[in-house]
């Protein structure tokens, strides 16, 4: 069955590269060309090391996100989105702090480069900007075309850090439903889609933590593809959720695409990285019951134990992925982790003041976020 699998992403593979170079030859023909942009990436670093990721693309004039934007619009933006038109073997310039470094984009128009700065960098900030400008293409491009890119780096005093999900647990998608999920993701925008009622104010409060200092980083780990980009660190930032390097899937027609990147495995292998990298960091994980996160954030205890002060699911409400939740928050007290399943985001508040990783006094605030997120007065249930 692997052998199959195999042969037929490779296939895939090879159809889609040929008319990706069916594609560059008309272009290159009829000099149908549009303007080149650097669209770069929230990312993450250490003093030491910067994690600095972006992609070339044609500029397919997709506008900023409006609520009076109508269906056929945000079905438009989501079609360029995905027919997106990279710049394979463009030139890079990278610059820190003094330090240029340049990369060349390869075949999907990514460019990854792990910059080590001159110095350590201070870490007065929790955001620091690489700048980023383009030297050369092997298309026609325009002088001056330049970006920022933010990495996060952690300060010393950070008390935890939070790994987050985002559908379902952020934004309502509606993922354990295929219907359901297309027309929340294709038929709305930044604007119109829903954040689940209190997140924003119950991350804010987890930000801030006890110290005050509102230092504490986030993460936001989804299974979506690297074309929504624009449309959820948008759609964080419209909705006053605190800002993280936002890691994506990569969606295409690689070899071994197809068997190698699911939901279970890039999450992981995201999650990992995030520890590895911050040894003295301890983590709070926030996910959902709809896909695989409750069986996720038990393999990232028993890989990382000691680093995982508690783990918040919400429940979507399906019996059977309640079960399986439920299931695995008994496995891990074992390893004396929480598993807390809550309904809504004041239940993981109450639970987060209660451990000490929140004030009390942000829970009023929280509740006042997600009656007003709901259209209800506070104190009335969530349905």
């Amino acid at each position: 069955m692997a052998d199959n699998q195999s042969s037929f992403s490779r296939f895939l593979s090879f159809v889609d590269d040929r008319f990706d170079d069916l594609s560059a030859h008309l272009k290159r023909r009829l000099n149908l060309y549009d303007p080149l942009q650097i669209l770069p990436y929230r990312s993450y670093g250490t003093v030491n090391r910067l994690y600095v990721k972006g992609r070339v693309l044609e500029d397919e004039g997709i506008g900023r996100h409006t609520d009076k934007d109508t269906i056929v619009n945000n079905l438009l933006n989501m079609y360029k989105r995905f027919e997106s038109d990279e710049v394979p073997g463009a030139q890079v310039r990278v610059s820190f702090e003094g330090k240029e470094l340049t990369i060349i984009t390869d075949d999907e128009g990514y460019f990854i480069l792990n910059l080590v700065p001159a110095t350590p960098v201070v870490r007065e900030d929790l955001w620091h900007e690489v700048e980023l400008s383009l030297v050369s293409a092997p298309v026609p491009m325009m002088e001056g075309i330049r970006a920022s890119a933010e990495v996060l780096i952690p300060p010393l005093d950070a008390e935890y850090g939070i790994i987050s999900d985002i559908d379902d647990t952020v934004v309502r998608t509606g993922a354990t439903d295929m219907l359901a999920m297309a027309r929340t993701v294709f038929l709305n925008n930044a604007r119109t889609r829903l954040p689940f009622a209190g997140v924003s104010e119950f991350y804010k409060a987890l930000q801030l933590g006890r110290n005050g200092k509102r230092n504490n980083p986030f993460f936001y780990v989804s299974s979506s593809p690297w074309n929504m980009y624009d449309v959820l660190k948008d759609f964080l930032d419209l909705n006053s959720i605190p800002p993280g390097p936002l890691l994506l899937r990569d969606f295409g027609l690689q070899e071994n695409a197809l068997v190698s990147s699911g939901h279970m495995g890039h999450k992981f292998k995201e999650i990992q990285q995030i520890l590895l990298t911050y040894p003295d960091l301890k983590f709070i994980l926030i996910g959902d019951s709809g896909q695989e996160d409750p069986k996720i954030y038990r393999e990232v205890v028993r890989k990382f134990p000691d680093r995982i002060l508690a783990i918040y699911i919400r429940d979507v409400q399906l019996p059977e992925r309640e079960k399986i939740a439920m299931d695995i928050s008994q496995e891990l007290d074992a390893d004396k982790v929480e598993m807390v399943i809550v309904d809504n985001t004041v239940e993981a508040a109450d639970h987060a003041a209660q451990a000490g990783f929140i004030y009390r006094e942000a829970i009023p605030a929280i509740e006042e976020d997600k009656a007003e997120d709901k259209g209800q007065k506070p104190g009335k249930e969530e349905e």
